[in-house]
């Protein structure tokens, strides 16, 4: 059960990661309006802490690839521990 919750937010949180990436490449939405608004608040804080770590190359922000990267790791990490624990 709480490996099939802990399922759910990681996905989520990477559709959530992609939807406001995608939209990045698309200047005609205002993301001043919701439900936009909302997706980008929620993609700034997982995105924080790996843009004060990893700086733009020029233009471009690889920051969402190692962002992809390390949750992915820690779902794994997180999902075969509670696999380990009949959880």
């Amino acid at each position: 059960m709480i490996s099939q919750i802990v399922f759910i937010v990681f996905k989520a949180i990477y559709l959530i990661m992609l939807i406001v990436i995608l939209l990045s490449w698309i200047p005609v939405f205002d993301t001043r309006k919701e439900p936009l608004a909302s997706l980008i608040k929620a993609f700034d804080m997982i995105m924080y802490p790996f843009r004060k770590v990893i700086p733009p190359i020029g233009m471009i922000d690889i920051s969402p690839i190692f962002a992809f990267i390390l949750l992915s790791i820690l779902e794994n990490w997180l999902l075969n521990l509670l696999h380990s624990l009949g959880l």
